[in-house]
């Protein structure tokens, strides 16, 4: 099992036509009693459990592709490959393939595909037609030639027929030798008819056919005969594109020639896919699945051969963090970084999980700290997008690298940190990037992705971690723009960038309140930060004054009483208020939010906080009749009048209903003696009752006087005609009444 040249990995075609890796092992050839026949069989190198286990059936078509790898077709839709480690191993399971099959190894492909619904027009073809008969090579056969072309595409049949009579003759290079023939004395028709012969060999779908038109010697010619597209009036300058516009930058010398003629290939190859060959159409999309899987399996080619190479890897990453390289050599390895992360995309799941522990282990993260704090705009999006892949493929591994920065560094160096910076002092007026960055820091905060199986501790660790070295950074724009000297009606909000930056801060801040419980509380209560987010309500700006909104929306969803307590203390409904006032007879979202607001309190009955509202505010809201809301407010806080005082009456009766009662047994004297313990609790609900009265005394003489005014110096909001294009997190489950149809002021 050690030979290597017997060592492969299995895929199978997804539905996506994507291919899936099954896993590495050891493949063998051997007699199969249950199957009856000779079989291929792959054991897993990692537990010797079987992967793959396929009889050699002799009308099978399996082909061979790129020296390494073999594939074939078991049943409909489901097509298998077996990926080489060495070609010696390929050729000889090859080999053996062919000599069960009785078919010739020199050729690529053992069968001709028989699809069904031609299978009885083939049994009519005569032995004598097997290869299709090609025309002489030659300018004045061309058109000759582009009509068989075209002609085979349709019949999967007489597509193999050609392709094998393509192979054999060594046609194509004959081909792309004319090309250059006709390009010297100006065949315009010639060259068009070029176009089509070499558009229909791509779409013939044959691996072996690739190999050929893309080797070093012949894809140039292939991409020129593309340029004469019939339908331009002028040829496409694709060759002068690729040979001098696309440079290949070579960040760290290369010294593997295969490796580098690799990725030249794959490039060019790409290119022709991507920009040269037209979208095909839906009777053509499976023409150039072959062309997909050409380019998949060289992109985990390059992966692997740079992965193994850790001298080149390990001199990137120590010229990356090198405080001597130059801004352009820093920029050329960053983006080279960011590349090689994005062809790992091509790994499966286990490869790609080698892949990022192998650039763990280089130190990625401590050089991504140290470029994603440059001044360099593009090192730093080059950076960013680097470091999401990393925290997409796993946002634990990132956290643990966090949670072991030493404690001693200054906090603006900790990664996070530097992650929150880059997005406050992100300079695209669309903060493009600030909106990137936030949605890793919600990845990388959220409880849902921490591991709670195999490391209990991982929540509670790095939360505290976050609120004690992080937290602070990511609220400085926010307390410093809330500020008592800079809530003014000039100055708050004015900067709309400035808006959009304190909106994202409050998105991040309202996902906190959902998933964090503790660590937000504290920070909410010692920050008095719902007090300054409320700072926000005046702003001119509408998106965030919702933003604010929503912030205290999400905290009374909560209906914890810490947080009620916290809310009537500071009189925070205040601010709420005042906007709704300001807001006037506006029909626009901000009004709807806030009365969804009370209705949400009015439906989910929070005792202390209708207490609050009514007691301070009744008098200002009671005006506002359109919805129902500040009634049945005011109705909840009646209803829960009369259940007090029904309760202190009925404790009354039933204090004097037992002294007034027969003579007691002994029995019922020592329960009633028992009894009396209660009395203390009696007291304590008559005191709640007397306090609740006296508030409601203060409420009726409120009715009659001027106890409460508000503050009225606040920034009126503009009736926006897209109001109701904003977000609609606000609206809950409990939708408030529908309002009247009425004028706006």
């Amino acid at each position: 099992m050690s030979d290597t040249r017997r060592r492969v990995k299995v895929y199978t075609l997804n539905e996506d036509r994507q291919w899936d890796d099954r896993g590495t092992g050891h493949v063998s050839s051997t007699f199969v009693e249950r199957l009856r026949g000779i079989s291929l069989l792959v054991r897993a190198e990692s537990d010797g459990s079987l992967l793959l286990e396929s009889k050699i059936s002799p009308n099978t078509a399996y082909q061979k592709q790129q020296d390494t790898l073999i594939v074939w077709s078991e049943a409909d839709n489901y097509d298998l490959a077996l990926s080489f480690q060495e070609k010696a191993g390929c050729d000889e399971i090859w080999e053996r393939i062919c000599q069960v099959q009785g078919r010739d190894p020199a050729l690529d492909i053992t069968q001709d595909p028989i699809d069904e619904s031609e299978e009885e027009r083939f049994e009519e073809i005569p032995e004598t037609s097997h290869l299709v008969e090609l025309p002489p090579c030659e300018q004045g056969r061309l058109e000759e030639i582009a009509d068989l072309v075209t002609s085979v595409l349709s019949s999967p049949i007489r597509r193999e027929k050609l392709a094998l009579a393509l192979m054999t003759e060594g046609y194509i290079k004959k081909l792309l030798g004319l090309f250059r023939v006709c390009e010297e004395v100006d065949n315009r028709e010639g060259l068009h008819h070029l176009y089509e012969i070499v558009r229909g060999v791509l779409f013939l779908n044959k691996a072996a056919l690739f190999e050929v038109m893309f080797s070093d010697d012949c894809i140039m010619d292939v991409v020129g005969c593309l340029e004469y597209d019939p339908a331009l009036v002028q040829p496409k300058r694709h060759r002068e594109f690729l040979t001098k516009t696309a440079k290949f930058k070579e960040v760290i010398p290369i010294t593997d020639s295969e490796l580098r003629q690799k990725i030249h290939q794959t490039y060019r190859v790409q290119y022709i896919q991507d920009i040269i060959l037209p979208t095909p159409s839906v009777f053509e999309e499976n023409f150039l699945s072959t062309l997909t899987s050409f380019i998949f399996f060289n992109k985990v080619e390059i992966v692997s051969m740079l992965q193994e190479d850790e001298k080149f890897l390990t001199e990137v990453f120590a010229q990356l963090t090198d405080d001597a390289t130059e801004d352009s050599k820093r920029r050329e390895l960053v983006n080279f970084v960011k590349e090689f992360c994005a062809f790992s995309q091509t790994l499966q799941p286990q490869n790609r999980d080698a892949f990022f522990k192998t650039l763990a282990n280089l130190g990625i993260l401590p050089a991504l700290e140290i470029v994603m704090g440059m001044d360099d705009l593009q090192v730093r999006a080059a950076a960013t997008d680097i470091f999401s892949y990393l925290v997409e493929f796993s946002p634990s591994m990132v956290r643990e690298f966090v949670m072991q920065e030493p404690q001693q560094t200054d906090d603006d160096v900790l990664l996070i940190n530097v992650v929150i910076k880059q997005m406050i002092c992100d300079s695209d007026p669309e903060l493009g990037g600030a909106v990137q960055l936030m949605g890793l820091l919600r990845t990388l905060i959220d409880p849902e992705n921490m591991l709670a199986s195999t490391n209990k501790t991982e929540k509670t660790e790095f939360l505290s971690f976050f609120y004690k070295y992080c937290m602070h950074v990511l609220t400085a724009p926010l307390l410093a723009n809330t500020a008592h000297d800079k809530n003014s009606k000039g100055e708050l909000g004015n900067n709309f960038q400035t808006a959009q930056l304190l909106a994202l801060i409050l998105e991040l801040l309202t996902f906190c309140v959902e998933h964090h419980t503790y660590h937000i509380k504290t920070y909410i209560m010692n920050k008095d930060l719902l007090r300054r987010v409320l700072v926000l309500m005046n702003s001119k700006h509408t998106f965030l004054a919702l933003c604010a909104l929503r912030f205290m929306r999400r905290i009374i969803g909560l209906k914890d009483e810490y947080y009620n307590r916290y809310i009537i203390k500071g009189n925070l409904f205040e601010p709420v208020i005042n906007a709704l006032l300001d807001n006037g007879t506006r029909y626009n979202l901000l009004n709807s939010a806030i009365i969804e607001l009370f209705e949400f309190i009015k439906v989910e009955d929070i005792k202390s906080l209708i207490a609050h509202i009514v007691d301070n505010f009744y008098k200002a809201l009671e005006s506002i009749e359109y919805v129902q809301t500040f009634k049945g407010l005011k109705g909840r806080y009646e209803q829960e009048k009369d259940r007090q005082s029904q309760r202190l009456n009925s404790s009354f009766l039933n204090c004097r209903y037992r002294r007034d009662a027969r003579s007691l047994d002994e029995d019922e004297e020592l329960w009633f003696n028992d009894d009396d313990d209660d009395d203390d609790g009696e007291a304590v609900e008559k005191r709640m009752g007397d306090d609740f009265s006296d508030s409601y005394g203060k409420y009726m003489e409120a009715k009659k006087g001027k106890l409460y005014s508000l503050t009225t110096a606040l920034v009126g909001l503009v009736d926006y005609p897209d109001d109701e294009d904003e977000e609609e997190d606000d609206e809950e489950e409990d939708q408030s009444p529908r309002k009247r149809p009425r004028l706006s002021s």
